[in-house]
Order: C-alpha cells, then structure tokens, then sequence
C-alpha cells in the first residue's frame, strides 16, 4: 500500500512537515467517508493543484442533530482507503472522535449570518459543528488548499467566510456536483434508499431543472419560482419538503427577487433519508 494511513493528529504532522521539507504543497479534502465519485472528483482536482494530497475521513459527531442519523451514517473505511490509493492520494487521517475530541468542548466556531437560513434554518448547530472541525482539520494539516463540493453549497460559502474572517492561509477550492447519470446529485446517504425511493428521489433534480426553466423564461420572482417547485415535488409521496430557498450565492440571505447571482436549494426527506441539491440562477447567463 502506497498510501500512508494515521489515526492521530501528531502521526499527521509528521507526515506534511516531512511534504513541506520537500517543497511539497499541500492540498486536504475534508471528508465523512463513505466515499462516492464525488469526493474522488474532489480528490483528482487536488491531485492537479498540488503535489501532496490528504484526506480525512471523520464523522463529525458535533454537526450532527440529536434526531439525526450519526449512529446509522455509513462507515466504510476498508473501501474508502482502497478508492483514495485509487486515486494516488498520499495520506489519510482517520481518527476517533477522542482524538479529535479529546475533552469536552469550551471553543466553538461560529459564522453568523450565512448560517441562518437553508440548512442552518432547520439543523440548529449544524454549522457550529462543520465550522469547529473544519477549522481543527485546518490547524492540523495546515493545507495550502482545502477541496469542497458544490453540492453542499452552504458550507462552502460557510467555510470560505470562516478561512477569510480566521486569516487561514488556504485557498477554498470548491468542485462541481457530480451527479449519477439519470440526474441524482451524488451522496454518501443515497445508500440509505430503497428501490422505489430511489426512483421518487429523481423528483429533486427534476425540480432544479424546471426552476431553471423558469428562470430562463423570465420568472424572477422567487416565490412563484418556489410554488411550482413544491407543487412538482408533493405529486411523489414519498417525498416530504424541509426547505426550497433562492438565497444570494454568496451571503445566504434569502431574495425575494434574482436580480443577483442565486442559489435555488432544496433539502427533500425521500422516506426518512434527507438529500439536499442545488443549482445556481444568475441574471448575466
């Protein structure tokens, strides 16, 4: 195995201040395992910036509601370490939560405002948690770029408020959603999904495209936007609407008109398996 595996944060450091010393640049893609398409896409992208890749594999417990699925979330790292040496990734970190969490928790980071709505609207310290390990991953690895996904389109502009406000030294690199090919945005918990859910799933993206559609044909009124949207989505009965918002791309905030770069996103249960998507809408395209 040419990939290097550690569990602890000192075996980490020694792994990139040996890269440094050979003039290496550092790139971590920040993950939760249960690895997809997606984070190998996340991963070839660093692979082309930088010279020395790492990733870390941790299940946050802290983002993670006290209804939400934290014992179920798929642990798969026999797998996961196979794809990553695929893919010629240099270093894992896939620690437990004492060693990330060595005792109970005084500090926390927090970003206010971009965290108020979408997600942080209906995940009371959802954000509180990516931002606080987001931040530990960055002291420990101290990458000179950081890879995220689109899909998760929050937490990027989440993080990139937080490295920018922090005075982190990292580039916030963020990669386009990959999507399975009939449309389905690509996620660790589409494994929790029946056949049938599955099927009604589909549902998600197919609202996307048709509030592009609208878009496109000079719809700019959010709320109209958002009322075909649901209507499309409520004809399958599996599905159960958390949120539909068209925010700002970039602050979060909800818009009552597109006469900016937007956001259209979406979190939909499918059964009791939660997946969010989006897409953006922007007046100059």
């Amino acid at each position: 195995m040419n990939i290097k595996v550690v569990n602890t944060i000192n075996q980490t450091r020694n792994e990139i201040a040996t890269a440094r010393q050979q003039g290496k640049s550092i790139a971590l893609v920040p993950t939760m395992g249960a690895l997809h398409d997606g984070h190998l896409s996340l991963i070839q992208q660093a692979k082309k910036l930088c010279d020395y890749v790492a990733v870390s594999i941790f299940v946050n417990p802290t983002q993670f509601g006290p209804n939400e699925d934290l014992d179920k979330y798929p642990r798969t790292l026999d797998n996961d370490i196979n794809l990553c040496e695929s893919e010629r990734a240099d270093l894992i970190l896939a620690p437990s939560s004492k060693e990330i969490y060595p005792t109970a928790n005084f500090t926390w980071v927090n970003v206010d405002k971009l965290t108020k709505t979408l997600c942080g609207s209906t995940r009371d310290g959802h954000f509180q948690g990516v931002c606080t390990v987001v931040a530990k991953l960055f002291n420990i690895f101290m990458p000179d770029k950081a890879f995220f996904g689109q899909k998760d389109a929050q937490q990027l502009a989440v993080i990139r408020q937080m490295a920018s406000d922090l005075n982190f030294p990292i580039d916030i690199i963020g990669c386009p959603i990959i999507r399975e090919p009939d449309g389905l945005a690509m996620s660790s918990r589409n494994r929790y999904l029946s056949g049938e859910q599955r099927t009604q799933a589909l549902v998600i993206n197919k609202a996307l495209q048709l509030g592009q559609k609208l878009f496109a044909g000079g719809m700019i009124k959010s709320q109209d936007i958002i009322n075909k949207l649901s209507k499309m989505i409520q004809q399958q009965p599996l599905a159960k609407i958390d949120y539909i918002s068209i925010v700002d791309k970039d602050l979060m905030h909800e818009l009552d008109t597109i006469d900016r770069p937007a956001l259209l996103a979406l979190a939909v249960y499918i059964g009791n398996t939660r997946l969010i998507d989006n897409i953006v809408l922007d007046p100059k395209d």
